[in-house]
């Protein structure tokens, strides 16, 4: 396949949502940046919603993770659509009731002043480390599948990567991402779709046949409840869903603010139905390849990585499953990466703009200036923190700096429960150090436990986090009158 070829596909790709930023970026008041003037059709956010799920780490991730735990990801998956249902019955009526840019403003009133602002804070802090690292593995495997071959440096890679997805941003944020989202996510699955297709083709099935080798295969295990001590038990994994769902997408400003763009709160809550619906046969799909290609590598005994993130470029970049494996393998991989990345860039945009700066009490224009040069700022700290990744080139660093952005998201959780649950009010002095300590004490917890118990912590991590954050927050507090 010539390296012409695919480049010209990418530039057709991209020129593509150029072209829809332009026909929906007219506006560009912050009141379409922000919230595409609450205007947004539900069924349009909810396929954008997928493509925003399922980043570049996802596309090759999840059917490399089959070696090793087989389908048992599938119980996190199922937790996943509970997650959506109470989201749709208890966050997002709050949300709309308060009519809120940014869902952390809810904490300004009901937790306090320094409260919102350490709410805030994690998100800022967990988002921009955790997106910049996935998109820098996305960036990582174009560089070595697809740009090495014209000596491209990775630096020019990296610069233009964020540079196009701040290109058909700018100017009108959610407005725009929920079309090119959309977009992005019907390539997405249609990539998988195809990729699965060439993978049967090579092993020389009908339709049939590749359903029968996917559910006769040993890795089509999809439930696990004999090992307590297993880390795929699905008591473990079922919770650790719903409670991940409610977290990274219930309170992250990231996932709701297109929610927050739906016309109405019933609207917002057919978007999650559907979405949450959706989701669950993706992610089927996914683990199915992975099935397909280890069932794949055993027959014909070819050798595989030794990281099961490599399992899927390994293939589609080879030759074995054809040349042309490639295009779809790039498009797929670009959709699945960049609807991911513009969404976090804007929701990152908003949120230091209206919880940290608080534009929203300065006049338009200059409420305006302030959030283009806010947005070009983060664009440049994302080429930063993906030069520093390279910089370090250390896969396991990379992960433990990724896993720590990952603890971030307990002190959010304990901070939503203790407000909507409870009736007191918590000093609002101490909660920084509440939640600071917090996921201290959960990586000390996670450390001592693998040392002297022989105990890994999963998913439940989150729950602990979040239920030590609670835990301080109701011993730090008062009734309220």
């Amino acid at each position: 396949m010539s390296s012409y070829t695919i480049l010209i596909i990418i530039a057709v790709y991209f020129a593509i949502l150029l072209g829809v930023a332009w026909i929906t970026g007219r506006s560009d008041s912050n009141e379409a940046f922000f919230l595409g003037e609450r205007k947004s059709p539900w069924y349009i956010v909810s396929i954008g919603m997928i493509g925003t799920s399922l980043s570049g780490v996802t596309f090759v991730s999840v059917p490399g993770m089959v070696r090793s735990i087989d389908m048992t990801y599938m119980q996190t998956v199922l937790g996943f659509f509970v997650g959506y249902v109470l989201i749709a019955h208890v966050l997002l009526p709050l949300y709309y009731k308060l009519r809120l840019t940014s869902i952390y403003a809810y904490l300004d009133t009901r937790i306090g002043r320094r409260g919102y602002k350490t709410g805030a804070s994690f998100f800022l802090l967990s988002k921009i480390v955790g997106a910049a690292a996935r998109l820098y593995l996305v960036v990582l495997i174009l560089q070595t599948y697809v740009f090495d071959a014209w000596h491209v440096p990775f630096v020019v890679t990296a610069i233009l990567s964020i540079f196009l997805v701040w290109l058909y941003t700018f100017r009108s944020g959610v407005r725009t991402i929920i079309w090119t989202d959309t977009l992005q996510a019907i390539c997405l699955v249609a990539m998988l779709v195809v990729i699965i297709w060439q993978v049967k083709d090579r092993m020389e099935l009908d339709f049939v046949g590749m359903a029968r080798t996917i559910g006769e295969s040993p890795r089509f295990r999809i439930f696990e409840f004999s090992d307590w001590h297993s880390t795929q038990h699905f008591a473990k994994q079922f919770l650790s869903g719903i409670f991940i769902t409610i977290v990274m997408t219930g309170l992250d400003q990231d996932m709701m603010q297109k929610n927050l763009s739906c016309k109405s709160l019933r609207d917002a809550q057919k978007n999650m139905y559907t979405y949450g619906f959706a989701f669950t046969p993706v992610n089927f799909l996914f683990l199915s390849l992975g099935v397909l290609l280890l069932t794949l590598a055993e027959r014909e005994s070819i050798p595989l990585p030794a990281l099961s993130d490599d399992i899927l470029p390994m293939f589609c970049t080879s030759g074995i499953l054809g040349d042309s494996i490639l295009i779809f393998f790039t498009v797929g991989i670009i959709a699945a990466a960049f609807s991911s990345a513009d969404s976090a860039l804007t929701a990152l945009t908003t949120s230091f703009c209206v919880d940290i700066l608080g534009i929203e009490r300065e006049e338009a224009g200059k409420a305006k200036r302030t959030r283009l040069k806010v947005h070009l700022l983060i664009s440049v700290l994302f080429v930063l923190i993906i030069l520093a990744f390279k910089a370090v080139n250390n896969r396991s660093v990379i992960d433990a700096i990724y896993m720590i952005a990952s603890y971030t998201y307990g002190p959010l959780l304990g901070l939503f429960v203790f407000g909507l649950f409870t009736r007191r009010k918590p000093i609002d002095r101490y909660v920084p150090y509440i939640c600071v300590l917090s996921p201290l004490v959960c990586f000390t917890l996670d450390y001592l436990s693998q040392r002297y118990a022989g105990y890994t912590f999963g998913y439940e991590m989150l729950m602990v986090n979040g239920g030590l954050t609670f835990g301080g927050l109701y011993l730090l507090s008062e009734r309220k009158s």
